[in-house]
């Protein structure tokens, strides 16, 4: 990796052609090397420009014009990276862009490497670690629920309830230092009795933090849900209604479907990833046969599954393991194919399992909104990030939250067992080191750079 004190560019918008495209370029000779290439129209020193304004004029390689471009200024430390910074923003073409990016290299530039513009920020002291993740998570946001949840951790709110946890600890362990250092005044039964009510506090604000991740990871990950039925059920024509297109081949010949096809879809601001699976059934063919293991190891891993079943059909020991897999899963059954007004299905087997029935024609997309309302209703997915909770979605941050709660239990059972005040600090210790590995205060080199390597490059 380029060392801290280089300049580093890369663009930073998509690849490929669009209006707009920004080369961005952040380091000690950002400006130096901004001065080589771009020939502003009205020319100005750098000392005679202001942080956060834009220059107009043309990108050039000595006499050659590549691109009329405005170029934004940040000086240091007021800029995304707290370095000297820029913005070259040019027209679109990967062509244009790849040109502007090479002359920055070649007048001393370094290529970035995934997000180390944000890493840049995160060692200028910008942004806590918890924040630099987020900015990952508000790129890749499938809802709107879940852009809001990362806006609001880029903002501060993780930070800012670790922070609050961290400052109860301190507390303690002041409180811990003045009974070592004055036993003379007796403070080690005041501190005793105080600090447990003090770990039952930092446990509870915890573990609300820890319960929020399966909602957490409802918003970031969305509900896996599978599709699963006997062939001609109807999985394939639900797919395709849910997602408005063909994107399923429905035919009347049986076996068509031999692969799983996903889709993410939103109900009510969550993301649901939709599973199209292979018919399950009985079968002699090969390839065949791989598509339906597949489908019910898809199904017996997924968050939800839907059971489609042929209404005008009777069931069959084919259907009986369908039933037998939703048996002790969170299922939804649908009975499909109302339109033919035919119903030879044993609806008393199928009403035994205790499961949200839907009847569906996905001819006519009748009872396509009662399957959404059911799924809705079975993920309390309304409930979710409405009443400003703070909700924690990275796996990394609930592992950390884990291990904290297992040294708070730890220090209270210290307490309780009367052991020596400093064992009692030591665990402290401890729990401040947990929680800082979620801002960054404590974190190893590794994994800041196992986590920045996930970012795209020019973020």
């Amino acid at each position: 990796m380029s060392s801290s004190s280089s300049t580093i560019v890369a663009i930073s918008t998509s690849p490929g052609i669009g209006g707009i495209g920004i080369i961005r370029m952040s380091g000690k000779d950002c400006f130096k090397i901004l001065d080589k290439v771009f020939k502003q129209k009205n020319h100005k020193d750098i000392d005679d420009i202001k942080g956060y304004s834009l220059k107009y004029g043309y990108i050039m390689d000595k006499d050659e014009i590549i691109d009329e471009v405005l170029v934004s200024y940040f000086k240091a430390p007021n800029s995304y990276t707290t370095e000297n910074m820029c913005e070259i923003n040019s027209h679109g073409g990967i062509v244009v862009m790849n040109k502007i990016l090479d002359l920055c290299i070649k007048k001393g530039a370094s290529l970035a490497e995934p997000g180390e513009f944000t890493k840049r920020a995160f060692l200028g002291g910008r942004i806590d670690l918890s924040q630099a993740e987020a900015v990952i998570d508000i790129i890749n946001a499938k809802t709107d629920k879940e852009a809001k949840m990362s806006v609001s951790q880029l903002e501060g709110a993780l930070s800012e309830k670790i922070n609050e946890i961290r400052h109860i600890i301190l507390n303690m362990m002041a409180d811990i230092e003045a009974a070592i250092d004055y036993p003379e005044y007796d403070i080690e039964d005041v501190t005793s009795s105080q600090m447990l009510d003090m770990l039952d506090l930092v446990d509870k604000k915890i573990t609300l933090l820890e319960n929020s991740f399966d909602n957490g990871k409802i918003l970031r990950d969305g509900i896996k849900t599978a599709i699963i039925g006997r062939p001609n059920a109807g999985k394939s024509s639900l797919l395709n209604i849910i997602l408005n297109e063909e994107r399923a081949i429905v035919t009347e010949i049986e076996g068509t479907t031999r692969d799983s096809i996903e889709e993410y879809i939103q109900i009510k601001g969550i993301p649901v990833k939709i599973i199209d699976t292979a018919g399950i059934r009985n079968s002699d063919n090969i390839v065949e046969k791989i598509g339906i293991n597949k489908a019910i190891e898809i199904a017996k891993n997924s968050d939800l599954i839907v059971a489609i079943f042929d209404i005008s059909k009777k069931l069959e020991e084919d259907d009986d393991l369908i039933l037998d897999l939703i048996s002790n899963r969170p299922a939804i059954i649908i009975l499909n194919k109302t339109d033919l007004k035919v119903n030879n299905i044993d609806l008393n087997k199928i009403k035994m399992l205790n499961k949200p029935i839907v009847e569906m024609s996905t001819k006519t997309r009748e009872g396509l909104d009662k399957l959404y309302d059911e799924i809705a209703k079975m993920f309390k997915l309304e409930e979710i990030g409405n009443d400003g909770e703070l909700i924690v979605s990275n796996m990394r941050h609930k592992e950390v939250i884990i291990r904290a709660r297992e040294d708070i239990k730890e220090a209270k059972a210290t307490i309780m067992n009367n052991l020596p005040i400093d064992i009692i600090s030591s665990y402290l210790r401890e729990i401040l080191e947990d929680l800082g590995k979620i801002t960054g205060e404590t974190v190893t080199e590794d994994i800041i750079n196992e986590i920045f390597s996930k970012f795209c490059l020019g973020k």
